[in-house]
């Protein structure tokens, strides 16, 4: 008989090891290693290499890169633009797509629209673990979704699932969620670092050899991280984040990473009662100022993905009456507001030492490019000098430590976005600056912070 073979694997970051110690060299947690049965060596060639199964593996031959016969990737039109969009284009057959989010965010919701609307065309498998056929139904019925094509499965057993998806063959399939998942031959229990990396590992392998679209749904821990650990980004293609606040109807689809398309595009979508309805013009919905005009509000121009996108960016400045001024930042970065304030003290004459500072981008929106140096700093001179900015500006730029404005990438996009939105003036880089004039927009274009603090007096 075979011997049967065991591994101690970290519950944090998923490291192994030969036997059991009491701290993780890898992470350094205490007391996290957990005693995984990883099954006799023949049951796993024979798992791994079935001839008759989905793992069955051909030999392959070295090739030059000259030698590879180059060819368009097909992909699957979704029917979303946006999704599309995140997408790099549609889904990619044989791709394995991670999609996350906070609980509530509407993954399921987005996936079944997704899966009851290709039914038509494709043949789509809708896997559930956490919910009955009878809740999926259900939700189907309350969105008004045709549910004559779509297939569906519950179970959790990842070798019982394989050979039905085997059998059915379909083009897409959604594991719901890939948490749930276990292999028996690991004795660890499901949701476990070793039970989601090898289920995970297995449905991707099969999606690889057979050109099934793979779509995972992973939760999101306390800290944000997917299913725990990182451990599922490394092995498939695309992972992408449902983003939503709590008093919000809107969400954010966001691509943190993309083998077939680009990094960090952002596609908006709407949750109404017939479920999530995209946005085809997210700057309007961002937009949405109030009438009254008031200081410590700018619109700034970020670039998202492949597209720009307008956002309000307001400031709140005020004195401080306990003696340790506070520093808030929502959607930017703490620390770069700490050195702004900074810049703007040596290099612009304003001291905000004994003033407490709020930022916040206006929607939810997290804005993590540089572009919003310039329009954080005017919005919060406008505030600490009550001298409330047109309604008309747009503003964006880098600044330097030495008070220089740096120029941002699709600079000409940005102001032609902002243009179209009915924008008249734009305080921008310099080397940003068009050459040619955009109808009667006013374009100022400044080389450095005392520059940009005159042309608002402008």
């Amino acid at each position: 008989m075979s011997k049967s073979k065991s591994a101690f694997v970290c519950n944090d970051c998923g490291a192994d090891y030969n036997k059991w110690a009491g701290q993780c060299t890898a992470c350094g947690a205490w007391n996290t290693l957990a005693e995984v049965r990883l099954g006799s060596s023949k049951h796993l060639r024979t798992s791994a290499g079935r001839k008759d199964g989905f793992a069955g593996a051909a030999g392959g031959n070295v090739q030059t890169l000259d030698q590879i016969a180059l060819r368009e990737q097909p992909r699957i039109n979704t029917g979303s633009a946006e999704l599309d969009r995140v997408l790099g284009g549609g889904l990619v057959s044989g791709s394995a797509v991670l999609i996350g989010g906070n609980p509530g965010a509407g993954k399921s919701t987005l996936l079944l629209q997704l899966l009851c609307k290709l039914a038509n065309e494709q043949s789509c498998l809708y896997v559930t673990g956490e919910e009955s056929l009878q809740q999926v139904a259900m939700r189907a019925r309350r969105l008004g979704l045709p549910t004559d094509k779509l297939q569906t499965l519950s179970e959790t057993n990842i070798e019982l699932l394989l050979g039905i998806a085997e059998s059915l063959g379909p083009a897409v399939m959604v594991v719901d969620s890939i948490q749930v998942m276990h292999w028996p031959e690991l004795a660890s229990a499901p949701g476990s670092v070793a039970q989601v990396r090898e289920c995970a590992a297995l449905l991707t392998r099969f999606a690889k050899q057979t050109g099934t679209v793979l779509i995972l749904v992973g939760h999101v821990t306390k800290d944000g991280s997917l299913a725990g650990p990182k451990v599922l980004e490394h092995m498939i293609d695309a992972s992408i984040m449902l983003e939503s606040t709590d008093d919000s109807r809107y969400r954010t689809l966001r691509s943190h990473k993309n083998r077939f398309g680009a990094v960090n595009e952002l596609g908006v979508f709407a949750m109404t009662e017939q479920g999530l309805r995209e946005v085809n013009n997210p700057s309007a919905i961002f937009l949405s100022r109030s009438d009254e005009v008031a200081s410590g509000s700018v619109v700034m121009v970020v670039w998202e993905g492949t597209r720009p996108l307008l956002v309000e960016i307001q400031a709140l400045v005020d004195t401080n009456a306990f003696g340790n001024p506070r520093r808030v930042a929502v959607g930017l970065d703490q620390n770069r507001l700490a050195m702004l304030l900074a810049v703007l003290h040596r290099h612009g004459g304003l001291m905000l030492g004994d003033q407490d500072v709020f930022v916040n981008v206006v929607g939810g929106v997290k804005v993590s490019e540089t572009s919003a140096d310039l329009a954080s700093l005017l919005a919060m001179v406008s505030s600490f000098r009550n001298r409330p900015l047109p309604r008309d500006l747009v503003v964006f730029g880098e600044v330097g430590l030495s008070g220089e404005i740096r120029p941002v990438p699709s600079g000409q996009e940005r102001i032609r976005e902002a243009a179209k939105h009915g924008f008249r003036k734009a305080i921008v880089p310099a080397a940003n600056a068009p050459r040619e004039s955009l109808g009667d927009m006013q374009i100022i274009g400044v080389k450095n912070l005392s520059e940009a603090l005159d042309a608002l007096e402008r």
